[in-house]
């Protein structure tokens, strides 16, 4: 592990020092879309901390965590704090150690503020955590769902279990093709106006729905809540999907 290397928390007053989002350009649509959610989000609790490695100018990694009454995931997760995401990079400094570093950060902080503990969903598919990492810092799972999301928990003190919400009752409120999604994950962005085009194109009628609150988010048809693609009442897919998986996708499903 690196000897040299430092760990900074953003916040309002010095967010504009930094580049605290996922790893992309400052001028990407899906950075200004997360900064402006990153500002209305502080004022919930919301924390980011950055890694930065010795000689790097650009941060390796971060960790994004909320009250969990806040959470923008489909949990009931109140009295805990709550990890959205955390993320190493390049993919050369995986594996050594600094992932734990930014899970035990968390942890400290809920110990400061007297939580019974911190929760996180993994998965073992695109853009979320894995297991293991929390595995190796003391979680456990207490509530699994398909494919393999699993929410799991540090604890601290005793206190109520967090719980997955009930997110295949909100599907039945969708009809036709839609797309349900949130700025908490920047890659979004890209991906909506790529797929808007392709549905223009095809003559596709498609109804995209941004939702602007925790609240929303905890009552979303999926469990990642981030991107949902919905055709009636069916969840096609529940993250960030390229153009060829999107076309995939229609021609199988709508034809």
């Amino acid at each position: 592990m690196n000897s040299k290397m430092k760990i900074i928390s953003i916040n309002s007053e010095n967010i504009s020092e930094y580049q605290p989002v996922c790893f992309l350009n400052p001028k990407n649509e899906g950075y200004l879309k997360k900064l402006e959610w990153l500002k209305e989000c502080f004022s919930k609790g919301l924390v980011i901390k950055l890694l930065y490695l010795e000689n790097e100018k650009k941060c390796n990694g971060f960790i994004e965590y909320i009250p969990g009454e806040y959470a923008w995931r489909a949990v009931d997760a109140k009295g805990y704090i709550f990890i959205h995401c955390i993320w190493i990079s390049p993919n050369k400094h995986k594996g050594k150690g600094y992932g734990s570093l930014l899970v035990k950060e968390c942890i400290k902080d809920a110990k400061k503020e007297a939580k019974y503990g911190v929760a996180v969903v993994t998965s073992e598919g695109p853009f979320m955590a894995g297991k293991a990492l929390f595995l190796k810092n003391g979680f456990n799972s207490v509530a699994k769902a398909k494919p393999s999301y699993e929410l799991m928990i540090k604890t601290i003190k005793s206190g109520p279990l967090p719980k997955f919400r009930d997110w295949e009752k909100q599907l039945s409120r969708y009809k036709g093709l839609n797309i349900i999604y949130t700025n908490q994950c920047p890659w979004v962005a890209r991906s909506i106006k790529e797929l808007s085009e392709i549905v223009k194109k095809k003559g596709l009628k498609l109804k995209i729905v941004e939702l602007e609150n925790a609240r929303q988010a905890q009552d979303a048809p999926s469990i990642y809540t981030a991107f949902n693609l919905i055709y009636n009442g069916k969840l096609l897919v529940d993250h960030y999907i390229s153009s060829k998986r999107f076309l995939n996708i229609i021609d199988k499903e709508l034809n």
